[in-house]
C-alpha cells in the first residue's frame, strides 16, 4: 500500500476509534443530536459508537479491511439524519456553543468525503 494511502488509513481508523470511544465516555452531546423521531437515543449513541470503534479497528486488519470500510459507509449513511437534524432544528453538541448554519450546511456534503474515504479501502 502506498504511504499516502497507509497514512489516510491510519488517520481514518484513529478518528473512528476516537470518536467511537467518546460516544461511551461522553454520550450526552451525541444524544442531543439524535433526531427526536428515533427511539432510544442513548442506545443509538452506544450502538453507533460501538460500530465506529469496530470499523476503525477493522480497517487496521487486512483481512477485515474491506468489510470494515463497507460497514463505515453504511454507518455514515445511517447517521446522516443526525446531520440533517442539527441543521433543521439548530441543534449542536454543546448548547452553549451553537454551530454556525454555514458549517452545518457544509457538513452535509462533507459526509460524502467520509464515504469516499472509506470506499478507498473497500478493495
Amino acid at each position: 500500500m502506498p504511504t499516502h494511502k497507509l497514512v489516510a488509513l491510519w488517520v481514518l481508523a484513529a478518528a473512528m476509534i476516537g470518536i467511537g470511544v467518546l460516544h461511551f465516555v461522553r454520550p450526552k452531546p451525541f444524544v442531543r443530536i439524535v433526531p427526536k423521531y428515533l427511539p432510544a437515543p442513548l442506545a443509538l449513541v452506544y450502538i453507533s459508537g460501538l460500530f465506529e470503534i469496530l470499523g476503525g479497528i477493522g480497517l487496521l486488519i487486512p483481512e477485515t479491511r474491506a468489510w470494515a470500510a463497507w460497514g463505515l459507509i453504511a454507518l455514515y449513511v445511517a447517521v446522516f439524519p443526525a446531520n440533517v437534524y442539527m441543521l433543521t432544528d439548530n441543534v449542536s453538541l454543546d448548547p452553549r456553543k451553537p454551530i454556525p448554519r454555514w458549517a452545518l450546511w457544509l457538513r452535509l456534503p462533507f459526509q460524502l468525503v467520509f464515504i469516499a474515504w472509506a470506499y478507498w479501502f473497500t478493495s
